[in-house]
């Protein structure tokens, strides 16, 4: 045991004695919350960060310690409650306010955010986190002047170092995250007791600035269609490492929708939809319907927004008619026209399989199946359709038996052109088993099963993936012969 584990373990031991004797005690408790945290133990941390909140719900360094250990476990709901409630019973706090109004940010409600990182900062004019988190929030907003003002105030032109709870030598990861937020969901996979972290933003990064020593660099800008210029700047910083480089922004930069199309069209065993790029004003002029057809289209068709996930701004337009009432509605100033390929099964359902790349290998992650054309896990109906559920396993348990080898064989040949050490493919299979590709890129999250019962199965696929992740980190440092374990817990469900 070392001296640092050593000295916690003594902390917690006598917080246990003083609660022995008080439980009530409420100095105690915080100090056995920060000892268990220090130790690694998250759930027994946050459990006990409750039990603090129970006797003294007013207690703001429980509520704000809560909210960081349940983002970190995937509880983005219970994390917002607690910040909520650290405002309000701290409304002096610029800390708090500042705390919320990231969450609020990079949940997109923006100006929410900015009223909190406002009070922030009228409270405390030099509160780094809410300069920094201004800087991001305006350049999601378009804001590139202001941004870069805050951004100077909040240190952003330089990398961060975060906190390192574990007591060997760690593997230090540097993280290129993008300040849009489109970024590859690698630190869900980082246990802060193997891996030491640093992160940057392309964005604001100063390239006078010295990088930190580094032994992986993971470049995690994963959107093409939303971050093109966050790789941009991401390609010159990682120009100057001489670090294994995980992601390179020259593979990331060729997956945006329509380059993914084009490029696995010619792919034997699969299709893709016919994908184009029109301006706003083109799509709104009484003539687009004709345009549209000499381009090749014919309808219905789905009208898209670039840059947005999980079924955000993306709409079927059955016919001519519909066209300019979907274009009004979405945002932006370029719109995806997307071929509507009907792919429902002999049952009438849409299906939706999603595997994730990584380290040169494919591994399922979930079969979504639902009625609706526009299929996503969390939407889709499985919840109370046992059937789907077993669909869903058989995929999880067996892809080649449930694909056979030349459907199989067409996927690894979408991950070998694609060459992404990290990255999600989302496809379904037409009447003839050829795998029709929607989407692939490094901007897919793995997500923790439910924590009922029903979803018990996918907890060892989902954990498959994770030490796969864990396994590619450890060969690209080259420390796979030094026995370094991970006691890394999933994450909870999104």
């Amino acid at each position: 045991m070392s001296v640092k584990v050593a000295a916690h373990e003594r902390e917690l031991s006598d917080a246990d004695a003083a609660l022995a004797i008080a439980p009530g005690d409420v100095a105690a408790r915080l100090a056995r919350a920060r000892a268990l945290y220090a130790l690694g133990r998250d759930t027994d941390a946050l459990q006990a960060y409750l039990d603090v909140l129970r006797i003294d719900p007013a207690r703001t360094v429980a509520l704000t310690s809560l909210a960081t250990l349940a983002i970190k476990t995937g509880h983005r709901e219970a994390a917002r409650t607690a910040l909520t409630q650290a405002v309000r019973v701290r409304p002096d706090s610029a800390e708090a306010h500042a705390n919320l109004a990231t969450l609020l940010s990079d949940d997109g409600d923006f100006v929410a955010a900015r009223e909190h990182y406002d009070e922030a900062l009228r409270l405390d004019p030099h509160q780094r986190d809410a300069h920094r988190g201004l800087a991001v929030l305006l350049l999601r907003l378009g804001d590139d002047e202001g941004a870069r003002k805050y951004a100077d105030l909040g240190l952003l032109g330089r990398a961060e170092e975060w906190p390192y709870r574990g007591t060997g030598k760690p593997i230090s990861v540097l993280l290129v995250l993008s300040a849009l937020g489109c970024n590859a969901p690698i630190e869900q996979f980082l246990d802060d007791r193997v891996f030491s972290k640093w992160t940057l933003v392309p964005e604001f990064f100063d390239a006078r600035a010295k990088m930190p020593p580094h032994d992986v660099l993971f470049h995690c800008v994963g959107d093409a269609d939303r971050g093109a210029s966050a790789i941009d700047a991401a390609e010159a910083l990682v120009a100057h490492s001489t670090s294994p480089l995980l992601n390179p922004p020259s593979r990331v930069r060729q997956t945006s929708r329509s380059a993914v199309a084009e490029r696995l069209r010619p792919v034997p065993g699969v299709v893709t939809p016919r994908i184009a790029e029109w301006s706003r004003d083109a799509l709104s002029a009484p003539e687009a319907p004709g345009a549209l057809a000499e381009g090749g289209f014919t309808w219905p068709l789905l009208l898209r927004s670039p840059g947005f996930h999980a079924g955000a701004h993306f709409v079927k337009v059955d016919d001519p008619s519909s066209l300019g009432r979907a274009v009004e509605n979405l945002p932006g100033t370029t719109l995806l026209v997307i071929q509507f390929l009907d792919t429902r099964g002999r049952d009438g359902k849409f299906r939706k399989y999603r595997v994730m790349m990584v380290g040169g290998r494919l591994y399922p992650l979930h079969l979504a199946v639902s009625a609706n054309w526009k299929v996503h896990y969390f939407s889709a109906d499985m919840a109370d359709r046992p059937e789907h559920r077993a669909e869903d396993e058989a995929f999880l348990r067996d892809m080649p038996g449930v694909f056979g080898l030349e459907t199989t064989q067409a996927l690894e040949r979408v991950r070998e052109l694609l060459a992404l050490d990290y990255g999600g493919i989302d496809f379904t299979l037409d009447a003839h088993r050829r795998v029709v590709v929607f989407e692939a890129n490094a901007a897919m999250a793995v997500v923790a099963p439910g924590e009922h019962e029903r979803w018990a199965y996918r907890i060892a696929p989902v954990r498959r993936i994770h030490d796969a992740v864990h396994r590619m980190l450890l060969t690209t440092a080259g420390r796979t012969g030094e026995g370094v374990q991970s006691n890394n817990v999933m994450p909870g469900p999104c």
